[in-house]
């Protein structure tokens, strides 16, 4: 039986959202979490299921009850390539569970520290033009609804409920359970090098049909991007990492101890945070390994920072990146974090950011210390311009009227959520703001 606690302080990743919630409830099994959410609704209250607080929304902000579903976690049956996961797994944990049986995500982001739930509910995605997010990987889950029935949803399953279940943003019920559709476990080839930004953009569309996966990574103030194109290769193609002195540099010395430094020098004198770009751009090095996909998929993450990410329609990308440089330089801004710029397929999942059409992806960020609304806001204009869709786990302004003019079945998903939800016992300010009340 899950115990229901006093709440206690909460603060997500990012330092963007903060709460303190009535009641906090651990869940270790599904019926659990039906008699947390049986206790919800008989004393009017509102629950949310916490992941690992990365979102930088405020979509999984506790008011009532926050219940924690992180001992709901693991490998549960295995059918082909095909896993069922308790939602509550991390996807740092899926390595250990997937590599022993020779399988792997298909595709995944460049940070690993979500749970599959939490990622899979606000469009988590990584790169590549064929590739979609970690919604389409999904084939099957199993949600505790406002009633507290166990509905399980899959294309046999409650079909008209999948396209919605799919990428729920936690407004449908609590995920318990999730089936992914993985495939054998293959090998990443990596090339990491600086080019020149405009030749980069000028070449946008060849550059990311031309490969498995591409994105890029441009600081502001500057005129390179830093590119990164990885090719699939099978297993019997054999790694070959960088040495261990290496690897350290660039994945933890540079990223994170050095770079939070710099922008912590950057918040106390912000006339540093040009000259610190420019001298990133030039030490910036080639490098090139190949290893296991998850290795070099997933990056480790220290300096905590706030981001916003629109979605575009991929050949807008170059123009919008150009507004974006154009504004920064106009309004005298120093900016310390990259612009990353990534893409990804189209699907069909209803308020999945790549719905219906092939997508590029633009996210813009701050240092956690500094205040991002200035920045964030004109971006989010020039985003709008270019028909944007902004990543629901990621910062951005708009509301439910603005959002229904970018997503063709977004009236679907709030009757889906009416029928499972007619209570709003899942809601909270983020999703009234962002599907209405």
């Amino acid at each position: 039986m899950s115990v229901i606690e006093t709440g206690v302080p909460w603060v997500n990743w990012g330092r963007t959202e903060r709460a303190r919630p009535a009641h906090l409830a651990r869940a270790r099994s599904i019926d659990d979490v039906v008699a947390v959410v049986t206790f919800a609704r008989e004393n009017n209250l509102r629950v949310k299921a916490i992941g690992a607080g990365h979102s930088f929304s405020g979509i999984a902000a506790p008011h009532d009850i926050q219940l924690d579903i992180s001992a709901i976690d693991g490998l549960f049956a295995v059918d082909g390539n095909r896993v069922t996961l308790g939602a509550g797994t991390n996807l740092y944990q899926l390595p250990a569970l997937l590599d022993p049986i020779g399988l792997a995500l298909e595709n995944m982001g460049d940070i690993d520290r979500q749970t599959i739930a939490g990622a899979t509910s606000t469009g988590t995605h990584g790169t590549g033009s064929r590739f979609g997010g970690l919604a389409q990987q999904l084939v099957g889950a199993t949600l505790v609804t406002a009633d507290g029935s166990i509905l399980r949803v899959n294309e046999a399953e409650n079909p008209e409920l999948w396209p919605a279940v799919r990428l729920g943003l936690g407004a449908l019920g609590i995920l318990v359970e999730v089936v992914v559709e993985c495939v054998p476990s293959f090998l990443l080839h990596a090339v990491e090098k600086p080019e020149p930004l405009e030749d980069v953009l000028d070449n946008w569309i060849a550059r990311t049909t031309a490969v498995d996966h591409f994105e890029f990574y441009w600081f502001p103030h500057t005129a390179t991007a830093l590119t990164k194109t990885n090719t699939r290769l099978p297993l019997e193609a054999g790694i070959k990492p960088q040495n261990r002195v290496a690897a350290f540099v660039d994945d933890v010395l540079m990223p994170n101890w050095v770079y939070g430094a710099t922008n912590a020098l950057g918040r106390v004198v912000p006339a540093t945070i040009k000259p610190q770009n420019w001298l990133g751009e030039r030490l910036i090095a080639e490098r090139e390994l190949t290893d296991v996909s998850h290795k070099i998929f997933a990056a480790q993450r220290t300096v905590h920072f706030k981001e916003m990410e629109y979605a575009l329609p991929v050949e807008h990308v170059p123009a919008a990146l150009r507004a974006i440089n154009e504004l920064i330089e106009q309004r005298g801004w120093r900016i310390s974090f990259p612009v990353e710029v990534r893409v990804a397929a189209a699907d069909d999942i209803w308020l999945s950011t790549a719905n219906g059409r092939p997508t590029g992806y633009i996210a813009v960020h701050r240092y956690h210390r500094d205040d991002p609304t200035e920045y964030f806001t004109a971006a989010e204009e020039i985003f709008k311009r270019f028909e944007g869709r902004p990543h629901w786990g990621k910062m951005h302004y708009r509301d439910a009227a603005s959002l229904a003019e970018v997503y063709p079945r977004f009236g679907d998903f709030v009757a889906v959520r009416d029928r499972l939800d007619p209570s709003r016992l899942f809601a909270n300010a983020y999703t009234e703001r962002v599907l209405g009340a």
